[in-house]
């Protein structure tokens, strides 16, 4: 097998593949034509296959890869067990992923090696959770006028409901509530660039969650 077959069947491989991360946060990064782009900056793993999924075993294919290593102390022992089988120690971040049918347990998967400058992809992060909060902040609501007989109902979301019938709220209504911590795809970022030696992916545009939040890079294809 030549060196282009190679790589071409490591890229079909790990095509349906993706990598845990961490946010570092956003900067902006000077192109050679000129212009100025805000980027995001991930540490893209590397992350670390525990566990092969086959399709006989198990009913379908897929590998389990870990990021961020911790200490085996502050692990249970199934965990510590679970992870003994790679030899790498244990980790704080755990994920799935479909496909790597070539990889092995122990093996370790770098940024360089799934992404590229160019590649589109969906980065999904957990936002920044606000609390309780009411519908102008959660919903964007306009309020209550601030004179013309308003009295002391400047920041409430107005009717709720019906009369009689059906004598409910309907589900979905929105209301005061969680804002945040949900778990938030964005999807089709551009990789401006790949920086392999530092385990970095700058990708154009934000990304949901704070500073060293955890994330999920997927290739836009897969």
């Amino acid at each position: 097998m030549s060196d282009n077959d190679a790589t071409a069947k490591e890229i079909s491989a790990s095509k349906r593949l993706g990598l845990l991360g961490r946010k570092v946060g956003m900067t902006q990064l000077l192109l050679a034509d000129g212009r100025s782009v805000p980027v995001t900056v991930i540490q893209a793993g590397p992350c670390t296959v525990l566990q092969r999924k086959t399709a006989e075993k198990d009913g379908y294919a897929a590998v389990q890869v870990g990021f961020d290593p911790s200490k085996p102390s502050r692990e249970n022992k199934a965990a510590v067990g679970h992870a003994a089988r790679a030899g790498k120690g244990t980790f704080n971040a755990i994920m799935e992923f479909h496909g790597g049918d070539d990889l092995e347990v122990g093996a370790a998967i770098a940024v360089g090696d799934l992404f590229h400058d160019g590649d589109l992809v969906h980065v999904t992060g957990t936002s920044k959770g606000r609390g309780y909060a009411g519908v102008i902040k959660r919903h964007r609501f306009s309020g209550f006028p601030g004179s013309h007989g308003t009295h002391e109902y400047f920041r409430h979301g107005g009717s709720i409901g019906n009369r009689s019938y059906p004598g409910r709220v309907f589900k979905g209504k929105r209301m005061a509530g969680r804002y945040g911590n949900d778990r938030v795809t964005t999807r089709n970022l551009v990789v401006v660039q790949v920086r392999g030696e530092q385990n970095l992916l700058l990708v154009r545009g934000a990304v949901a969650g704070p500073r060293g939040g955890y994330v999920v890079v997927r290739p836009a294809a897969g």
